[in-house]
């Protein structure tokens, strides 16, 4: 298959195009609709910027190129810039397009192959036929799902209320997901978690490959939000679902509870939040320098008066030190390299896939292995920084910094950022609903600072 970028410059300027000539104007547009429905519907501009993301190829970064990906020839950090730029078009529609991976991407994983050609038909997909979310959170269950990870989340009271019962070669799933599920009432497939062992609470989940046209999977309206309004979230409800066995890319409690696995999850969904909306507080900050360069004061511009050219030094430190911070974090999460090249290929990934089912059914044997047992505990060297802790030191320092600089943004602006042919107070809403978005910045922290006892 021919590379779909010529180069990493083309996929940056690829992005960079997208992000400024399609995203941004279309971002805008949305957010001014007064009715989600309005912005889910196939009629709406949502679906021409899901399409002109596809048209660009940049959908295919997420997946290796035994799929129809293209992941593997990016260079370091490209995918983390491409992110960047994206939250710099709109933070909401990037999320999306992030969201709308997810079950393709971790689908190669599936042992079942029928899942894993769903991912190369996501790779070929020009017209957004296919698209994804997470169907993780709940209606009583937000910030607990970070808890989860943690030894605290086996506990029966914080056990997830979307249930599967095994019947036969099937799952027959009930419960709910809630309305906070991004894309959640315009996505097709869906990378479920589904408690499996109750009396496990947080631990006892797995995580299943969904087609959301299942019988018995009904959604809510789209959700009427303060920010990030492009992106669609609602409700997914599971009444009597009979999903196969063999859509479980984990399935094994104890494989999940495992520290390398539920919370490498976590740490992983909270680094491409905080690389997005580091993208975010770059726009909130190139706007404000924008306006202040170009409004007239006295004889002169804001931009030079000294207490405004001091703020916004202070806010280009501070997006800097946010967009350094993501940078750092994806070069930590980078897998190996020769390792990534070796599972891109075809028998590579079917290998790994037929691997991941094989120890996720026979984990609980793995650990009860004298030796073995040992062997697979995960290792911690004194002082080294785990994927998991850097992913979710980016999305909290990122969304702080992307909601501090937009504010301060709005300050510089002053009674023109109430005129709406400015965007700075769009990026401040947008940037407030990335306060709890996947968890609350507080409970990522206690989640992460359980790693500290090996530092």
């Amino acid at each position: 298959m021919a590379k779909i970028f010529k180069n990493d410059d083309h996929a940056r300027q690829a992005a960079r195009e997208l992000a400024s000539q399609v995203f941004r104007p279309i971002g805008i547009e949305l957010d001014r609709l007064p009715d989600p429905e309005s912005v889910a519907q196939r009629s709406s501009r949502l679906w021409e910027a899901f399409r002109a993301y596809r048209a660009s190829g940049l959908h295919r970064m997420f997946l290796p190129g035994a799929f129809g990906g293209c992941r593997d020839e990016l260079g370091k950090n490209v995918r983390v810039e491409i992110m960047q730029l994206l939250g710099h078009g709109d933070a909401g529609l990037a999320i999306s397009i992030a969201a709308g991976s997810m079950p393709f991407f971790l689908g190669t994983l599936c042992a079942n192959p029928k899942v894993r050609k769903l991912a190369r038909a996501y790779a070929e997909d020009m017209s957004a036929e296919l698209l994804g979310c997470w169907g993780i959170t709940e209606p009583d269950h937000g910030s607990d799902w970070v808890i989860g990870t943690t030894p605290r989340g086996k506990n029966a009271k914080l056990t997830p209320r979307l249930r599967g019962v095994r019947d036969g070669s099937d799952y027959i799933l009930n419960g709910q997901k809630s309305a906070w599920v991004s894309n959640g009432t315009i996505a097709t497939h869906a990378v479920l978690h589904v408690s499996l062992d109750p009396s496990l609470g947080m631990h006892g989940q797995g995580i299943a490959f969904c087609p959301l046209d299942l019988r018995g999977i009904s959604r809510g309206k789209p959700l009427n939000k303060l920010g990030q309004r492009p992106l669609n979230q609602g409700e997914l409800i599971f009444e009597d679902v009979r999903l196969p066995a063999d859509h479980f890319i984990i399935g094994n409690p104890a494989f999940f509870a495992f520290e390398g696995v539920g919370r490498s999850f976590l740490g992983e969904a909270n680094r491409e939040t905080g690389i997005m909306m580091s993208g975010l507080a770059r726009a909130a900050f190139d706007e404000t320098l924008d306006f202040a360069r170009k409004t007239p004061h006295g004889n002169a511009t804001l931009f030079d008066q000294e207490q405004v050219r001091l703020k916004l030094f202070q806010m280009f430190a501070q997006v800097e030190a946010a967009n350094s911070l993501a940078r750092h974090a994806g070069d930590l999460a980078e897998p190996n390299p020769m390792l990534f090249k070796l599972f891109g290929t075809k028998p590579g990934a079917v290998a790994l896939a037929h691997g991941v089912n094989w120890v996720s059914s026979n984990f609980d044997k793995l650990q009860r292995g004298a030796w073995l047992g040992k062997s697979i505990q995960p290792r911690y060297n004194r002082g080294s920084i785990t994927p998991r802790m850097l992913g979710i030191a980016c999305k909290i320092m990122a969304t702080d910094t992307a909601f501090r600089v937009a504010s301060d943004g709005m300050q510089i602006f002053g009674a023109a950022a109430n005129d709406t042919r400015y965007p700075i107070e769009k990026l401040l809403r947008d940037a407030r609903a990335s306060l709890i978005e996947d968890g609350t910045n507080e409970a990522l922290a206690l989640a992460a600072s359980e790693d500290l006892r090996h530092w």
